[in-house]
């Protein structure tokens, strides 16, 4: 008897990046907003970091609700309706639900229903990991359009008295559709973690260490956690880094990471016309700009002026910018490199939408 052959889905050639969008919230924050609650100084900001303002969202604006900004403006731009998309994936590390993921109800926003939708937690990479898992999808035949959204409201886990990283983020999201292409439109990602780092940026408690410290507080009739430990200890969980570990990590790694990236795309510095790399640090993304000697004609995205470091939304925001601002370049390469939490890195180049 001979053994049933399965049928598979028809591969595609190429993938490319159709349409690209943003949210971008409506209140900003200075320099001199957030020292009032740290000691430092607009200077002293500007200098370390490049960053004047970030855009941080009112309390009634969700990370699924940027999502859907973004999303609809991307959706717009390539073309196609929410029923045509075959995956709806999200980046967030804030999003305030373990499950379910902020995917799925994106997707029922979109009128996406029934596509496959999920979450993945990469943080300042997670667009990038978004990314290579789209051109996978789309090649492979398991879908026909992805959209890939990063959506953060990182003021949500900020404690604004904490100095390591409070004063450096900002809320917002950027999507992008990920559809079929005669020619490539996205080269091979170079992605990885390295865990034994896990430590340098996280949160400051677990959700069991907030389950323990609340049942406890309840149990002593406190009320409070600070009242048990008998410190200025708070149970939300907050974001904090180990500041310097983490830019010698990006400095002195990170470029190698890119120039990887290069090389497997089969191009160099001179073919590309954009940089959009995560907006963590202007400082960072200077000394990268130096080490893979960019020509002086490649467009490098800075975004961190204005809308300060926001993880997984913070290379589509600055790429959505940057074709706003240099429309000719559309339809050129760009080399694009996320980086953080984890510590997780991803990079590819891309042909801009």
């Amino acid at each position: 008897m001979t053994a049933p052959v399965l049928a598979q889905a028809p591969v595609k050639d190429h993938s490319r990046i159709l349409g690209i969008g943003a949210y971008r919230p409506t209140v900003t924050v200075t320099n001199d907003d957030v020292c009032q609650w740290i000691d430092s100084s607009d200077e002293w900001i500007r200098q370390r970091t490049g960053i004047v303002t970030r855009h941080r969202a009112p309390a009634d604006v969700s990370v699924i609700d940027m999502a859907e900004g973004a999303s609809r403006e991307a959706l717009a731009a390539a073309g196609i309706e929410g029923s045509q998309l075959g995956a709806v994936i999200v980046s967030t590390v804030t999003h305030p639900y373990a499950t379910p993921s902020a995917a799925a109800v994106l997707a029922d926003r979109l009128d996406a229903t029934p596509a496959p939708a999920y979450d993945i937690s990469a943080a300042c990479a997670g667009y990038c990991y978004g990314v290579a898992q789209a051109d996978a999808l789309v090649r492979s035949g398991a879908a026909d359009y992805v959209l890939v959204v990063g959506a953060e409201k990182l003021s949500d886990f900020i404690d604004n008295t904490e100095r390591t990283i409070s004063f450096l983020l900002g809320d917002g999201a950027g999507a992008v559709v990920v559809g079929p292409s005669q020619t490539p439109g996205i080269g091979p990602s170079v992605w990885g973690s390295d865990g034994s780092k896990w430590g340098t940026i996280g949160m400051t408690h677990s959700l069991l260490d907030v389950r323990d410290l609340s049942d406890e507080a309840e149990r002593d009739g406190a009320g409070n956690a600070a009242a048990v430990l008998g410190t200025e200890a708070k149970i939300w969980p907050t974001l904090r880094q180990d500041g310097q570990s983490v830019f010698r990590w990006a400095v002195w790694e990170m470029a190698k990471v890119a120039k990887r990236a290069l090389d497997a795309a089969g191009v160099g510095p001179e073919d590309i016309s954009a940089f959009v790399p995560h907006q963590a640090n202007m400082r960072i993304i200077d000394e990268m700009v130096k080490q893979l000697k960019l020509p002086e004609s490649v467009v490098v995205a800075r975004d961190i002026v204005d809308a300060g470091n926001t993880s997984a939304a913070s290379i589509p925001l600055a790429a959505h910018r940057l074709l706003k601002e240099n429309p000719e370049l559309s339809g050129t390469l760009a080399l694009q490199i996320g980086f953080g939490a984890g510590l997780v890195f991803g990079a590819q180049v891309v042909v801009l939408p």
